[in-house]
């Protein structure tokens, strides 16, 4: 399995646990990523607010040059992207260039500048997706070294690789991470949080509604052992904030926030210099004693869940 692979500026700054883990985890399920040649930010959430344009323009560089570094190949490689903002600014000018040819060329014409053109033809996946649909389950299960029996996980999707494109779950009743979850041996959280909003930048320009929205997850996932993300948003308003969120109410405290590749790549038994759970946030005491004893056979003769 080989993949163009974009991390995108996150995951070179405050998500490069995000970056490093999933590299580590890819690598020991046998897939190879080859990272875009001169990528550049996709514009996140900000380049629309100064150009359109430019807020289509920047991911479809990225796009272009991965094609560039297609065309020397004879077999299309799917570009993966951990990053669920990345992923939807990138999935958006493919899906929107698909049937607005007007836009296409207008990002030519612009992209002709660096000596780059855009024909369209890769496809973007989010890691998610990847996961669940081009890894055999079974060969995570063979490869655990310590089962999370006894774990509770909450799987967090937020919704930026859910929504709009409901490409490999529905975002309304996601359930794509609970297969990876059982087969490392941790029981699901019930929960119905998975795809809400966790407030995204508004938890800076209006802090009292983004407080309120980690709050509810954070009290969704009371009684779970960790919850798990893939989106590097999320865990920086799930891991930064909760703390002052944990003072201002009952029934909140503070959880243990992991990237999913970090959870895998735990339970394959992966050192945490390739998890690198020590750039993470919040990791809680509790969660780290329990972890410390797992080994390669389910605690007190249990069976890992199926």
């Amino acid at each position: 399995m080989k993949y163009f692979y974009y991390p995108g500026c996150s995951l070179e700054g405050t998500a490069r646990e995000y970056n490093l883990s999933t590299l580590s985890l890819m690598n020991a399920l046998g897939a190879e990523l080859i990272e875009i040649e001169d990528w550049t930010c996709c514009g996140a959430s900000a380049a629309h607010s100064l150009s359109e344009l430019l807020a289509w323009v920047l991911p479809a560089r990225v796009l272009a040059l991965a094609e560039k570094m297609n065309r020397e190949r004879k077999k299309p490689l799917d570009i993966l992207v951990p990053c669920s903002a990345c992923y939807l600014n990138l999935k958006k000018v493919s899906e929107t260039c698909r049937t607005d040819t007007g836009l296409l060329e207008k990002i030519n014409t612009v992209l002709a500048v660096e000596g780059l053109f855009l024909e369209n033809r890769l496809i973007v996946r989010h890691l998610l997706d990847v996961l669940t649909r081009d890894i055999d389950i079974s060969d995570i299960k063979q490869n655990v070294q310590k089962f999370f029996t006894g774990f509770s996980v909450a799987p967090y999707y937020g919704c930026q690789c859910l929504r709009p494109y409901a490409v490999f779950d529905d975002p309304e009743r996601p359930e794509s991470m609970e297969p990876l979850i059982r087969a490392a041996g941790a029981a699901v959280h019930p929960w119905k949080m998975g795809g809400r909003c966790c407030g995204a930048a508004h938890m800076t320009t209006h802090p009292e509604t983004g407080r309120a929205l980690v709050a509810a997850i954070l009290a969704g996932a009371r009684g779970s052992d960790m919850i798990v993300t893939v989106c590097p948003m999320c865990q920086m308003n799930l891991e930064g904030f909760q703390k002052k969120i944990a003072k201002t109410g009952p029934g909140i405290s503070e959880t243990t926030i992991l990237y999913l590749p970090q959870f895998l790549g735990m339970a394959l038994g992966l050192p945490e210099s390739a998890v690198r759970t020590d750039l993470n946030l919040c990791i809680t005491p509790g969660f780290r004693k329990k972890y410390q004893p797992l080994t390669a056979k389910p605690l007190s003769g249990a069976q890992p869940s199926a």
